[in-house]
């Protein structure tokens, strides 16, 4: 669980389309966590691994089927997270068919 309610300053490059000081842990998790997945720095996945722990962030790419991040990032985040090859495939999948495979 998150020890404090708002984002550090470093963070704030990855927010820029957002009020970045309306920003809260608690209420934007979700969106904080698939933004650092996807394009954070080194800096700012470890804030974040510290701030939601592995087995949170573990069980995040679980609930969400990796929706939000690329083919790529994918199969990067299934590798640290150990996740089975098998759900990494179909969230690839689908990842892959986007929008316009699904009309």
């Amino acid at each position: 669980m998150p020890a404090t309610t708002t984002l550090p300053k470093m963070l704030r490059p990855f927010f820029w389309d957002y009020p970045f000081a309306r920003l809260s842990i608690a209420r934007d998790r979700d969106l904080i966590i698939r933004r650092l997945l996807s394009i954070g720095s080194w800096d700012a996945v470890c804030w974040m691994r510290k701030q939601f722990g592995d087995q949170e962030l573990r069980n995040w790419l679980i609930a969400h089927k990796g929706r939000g991040l690329t083919p790529r990032q994918i199969r990067f985040w299934g590798l640290i997270y150990d996740l089975p090859a098998s759900q990494i495939n179909t969230w690839v999948q689908a990842a892959q068919n986007g929008v316009w495979g699904n009309r």
